[in-house]
């Protein structure tokens, strides 16, 4: 038996109590494998629903390897699963997609649908992004969001395809705002509101975070002297009873600059403000090299200084199908009372 058959192995057997539970409460979109932490490095193993999603970042996984990882699975799974790979270890991988490993079918291929927490997700193994449209290692944030949000006014900040917001409307949420900067994102979230056609219909906001969040806020959108700003969407000052920021490591665009390892005070501070008294504010970081202790600090700091100290918190971290072997997830989510 191989090292990746038998790293595959152990990891499959230390998921079964949580797969189980996860089948009982309407979830089949959890990681398989994770590489980093259970053998294999820079190599994922995720199932969507119908389909077996696997990714190599750091070398190209060969055929008869990712076969025989695909039919291991099938037959623990018990199910046949579509079987799509991409291989991201190459530096165009985002625009090569020739295939020269495994050609998935036109089934794999197609708009599916995956669950979790009782609620229909758009699946595509391929799209004009590189990554999954629905990230697996907030699940348990989203399953909070629809544990808490009866009744609220939810902001979903960074809103990608508003898997927040889904869970918020779900949970019973009085409005559920979804804010992203791009089009192709929010349309995926508008298809998951459709394909939950029970829920309440959702508001969607496309805008560069750092104008939209600061409106939001009641604070005044600046320019830098001699730089004209881009148009933007004109917002009123509105507060929110839970506030979901989860923003990407690095971005900059003419507003701002979204740095999680050297500035998160400044998506912080507007996304506090925008929390009403008394409300909930869910931060998270998912960079690895920053460590939970000092940036929960930091976040803590900063809600003291600007006049909205924090209550109670409490750390959330994810399932135990993103396993650490130190205790130190990349993903890191804080919840605070306000």
């Amino acid at each position: 038996m191989s090292s990746l058959n038998q790293a595959l192995r152990a990891a499959l057997d230390a998921r079964q109590q949580l797969l189980s539970e996860l089948h009982a409460q309407g979830t089949d979109c959890y990681r398989l494998f994770h590489g980093s932490q259970e053998g294999a490095g820079g190599l994922t193993v995720d199932r969507y629903g119908p389909q077996l999603l696997v990714q190599s970042f750091h070398h190209t996984l060969e055929r008869d390897a990712l076969l025989d990882l695909h039919g291991h699975i099938e037959r623990e799974l018990g199910l046949p699963l579509l079987l799509v790979y991409n291989d991201r270890s190459q530096g165009n991988s985002r625009i090569d997609r020739r295939d020269p490993v495994y050609q998935p079918s036109e089934a794999a291929l197609a708009d599916l649908v995956g669950h979790e927490w009782g609620l229909n997700y758009r699946v595509r193994g391929r799209h004009a992004g590189q990554d999954p449209l629905l990230f697996l290692d907030l699940r348990n944030a989203r399953g909070w969001v629809k544990q808490h949000s009866a009744g609220k006014r939810v902001l979903n900040l960074f809103a990608y395809t508003c898997g927040v917001g889904l869970s918020a409307a779900a949970g019973g949420a009085s409005a559920v705002c979804n804010l992203d900067f791009a089009e192709g994102n929010l349309a995926v979230g508008r298809e998951n509101g459709a394909l939950n056609p029970q829920l309440a219909p959702m508001e969607f906001i496309q805008s560069d975070y750092f104008p939209a969040i600061r409106q939001l806020a009641g604070l005044p959108v600046s320019q830098r002297r001699g730089h004209k700003l881009p148009a933007y969407p004109r917002l009123e000052p509105r507060e929110f009873d839970l506030v979901l920021l989860d923003p990407p490591a690095w971005a900059k665009s003419a507003f701002g600059t979204v740095d999680l390892l050297r500035d998160y005070q400044s998506l912080l501070k507007p996304a506090l403000l925008s929390t009403a008294e008394g409300g909930v504010l869910i931060c998270c970081n998912n960079l690895a090299k920053v460590g939970l202790d000092d940036w929960r600090e930091q976040v803590l700091r900063c809600a003291q200084k600007i006049g909205r100290p924090v209550r109670e918190w409490q750390v959330l971290k994810p399932a135990d199908d993103f396993p650490s072997l130190d205790g130190q997830p990349p993903l890191k989510c804080l919840i605070l009372q306000l």
